[in-house]
Order: C-alpha cells, then sequence, then structure tokens
C-alpha cells in the first residue's frame, strides 16, 4: 500500500466532502436522482405540501448524506491508492472546489451575520 501524506489525505477529504455534496445536493446531478425518487403529499399545518423521497434503497443511498460520503470516499480513496497520478487531477479539482465551498459558506454565514447586526443596530438607534 502507497504512504499517504498528510496533504494528500486534506486533499482526499476536502475531495470527497465535494463529491458527496455533488451527488447529494447539487442541481446538475438532479437527473442522476430524479429516476430514484417520488414525491409524496405530505400534511402540514399550512395544509398539503408535495415531498420528494427516496423510491428505492438505492434513492436513499443517493439522497442520504452519510450514505454518500462512505460511498464517494471508498471511490476517491480507492482510485487514488489504485491510479494515483490519474486520480490527483480529478482530487484536486474536487479539494479546490470543497475548499471554496467550505469558504463560501464560512463567509456567506458571516456576511448575513453582518447585515442582521447592522439592521438591528440601525433599529435601535431610530
Amino acid at each position: 500500500m502507497e504512504h499517504v501524506s498528510w496533504m494528500t489525505y486534506i486533499m482526499l477529504i476536502l475531495a470527497s466532502y465535494r463529491l458527496t455534496h455533488l451527488i447529494v445536493f447539487d442541481k446538475i446531478t438532479e437527473f442522476i436522482r430524479r429516476p430514484f425518487m417520488k414525491k409524496i403529499q405530505v400534511q402540514t399545518e399550512n395544509g398539503t405540501k408535495s415531498k420528494e423521497v427516496p423510491a428505492s434503497m438505492f434513492g436513499y443511498l443517493l439522497k442520504c448524506y452519510w450514505c454518500a460520503g462512505i460511498w464517494s470516499a471508498t471511490f476517491l480513496g480507492g482510485l487514488y491508492l489504485l491510479f494515483p497520478k490519474a486520480a490527483f487531477i480529478l482530487i484536486l479539482i474536487l479539494s479546490i472546489a470543497g475548499g471554496q465551498s467550505i469558504l463560501e459558506t464560512f463567509v456567506g454565514v458571516n456576511i448575513k451575520k453582518v447585515d442582521y447586526y447592522s439592521h438591528q443596530i440601525n433599529h435601535k438607534e431610530k
């Protein structure tokens, strides 16, 4: 088995995070999830709502972050161990995108907090 450096390990984590998010949440991969999903009607306080739920075990695997995360990690880790040079390109791209998405989430949430608190302060001053 090949030695995995700490930097490669971090890259694999970020790449697995991004691949999992791509599979489970992103609009661009909705066409993959759609055949394995079904719509049901759910009664809420505000009336009836349509909700998308897995139609099969495979659909559940595509909608479950934890499940897809295991398969993403297995795929990327195995790919790297079997074909390190070829896999590195995919891992590099996904890890950059994963790191960027984490930063964007952190920055976006904090920008919203600043807007919220500045709005609260402005209302108290009036």
